[in-house]
């Protein structure tokens, strides 16, 4: 345990700012799994979850979750699924 004030406050912080994280990581990781289940389901609201993704993806990457290159890698893979199924 931390002895000096500011190590105290540090460790509040951290431990506040990792619950926030934790929010907003389990969501956009809800959002690509309902999505991927979606596209092997063929799911009529498919592009409603598709942008729900999206959108959750661009949030972790503006509060600094995730970096920008794996939110676009994950985002286009999941397009890639899309289109494969589409053209079927």
């Amino acid at each position: 345990m931390p002895i000096l004030r500011n190590a105290k406050k540090a460790l509040r912080q951290s431990k506040k700012r990792e619950e926030e994280n934790k929010v907003v990581k389990k969501a956009y990781k809800k959002a690509l799994k309902d999505a991927r289940k979606g596209v092997e389901a063929g799911a009529k609201d498919l592009e409603e979850k598709l942008k729900l993704a999206q959108k959750k993806l661009d949030k972790a990457v503006k509060k600094g979750i995730l970096k920008q290159n794996t939110a676009a890698r994950y985002l286009s893979r999941l397009m890639k699924s899309v289109k494969k199924v589409a053209k079927k």
